[in-house]
C-alpha cells in the first residue's frame, strides 16, 4: 500500500490509500473515532471501481499525522492480539 497525502492543514489531513480497499479505510476510520483528539473522521470511496479509498481526519488541535499514526499502530496491536488468540485457540 502507498499512502499519498492529498491535503494537509494544521488540524486536518486527507490521505489516499493506493492499492488498498475501502475495508481497511473503514477500519482506520473507526479506530480514529476512538481518539479523544478526533473531531471528524471519514473513509471515502468516490467510485467502486475507478478510485482509491481515502481517509480524512480533523482533530481538536492535535497533530493529524500523529493521530493517524497512533490509530494505525493501535490497529496493528489489535491484529497481533487476534493472531495470538487464533494461535492459542485454533488447533491445526
Amino acid at each position: 500500500m502507498e499512502v499519498k497525502v492529498l491535503k494537509q492543514e494544521k488540524d486536518s489531513l486527507l490521505v489516499e490509500l493506493k492499492g488498498d480497499t475501502i475495508g481497511f479505510a473503514n477500519l482506520l476510520r473507526e479506530e480514529l473515532w476512538e481518539s479523544k483528539d478526533v473531531d471528524e473522521a471519514a473513509s471515502i470511496k468516490e467510485h467502486p471501481y475507478m478510485s482509491e479509498p481515502k481517509v480524512y481526519v480533523k482533530t481538536k488541535g492535535a497533530s493529524p499525522k500523529k493521530v493517524l499514526l497512533d490509530a494505525a499502530k493501535s490497529l496493528q496491536n489489535k491484529v497481533k492480539e487476534l493472531e495470538n488468540e487464533f494461535k492459542m485457540n485454533i488447533k491445526k
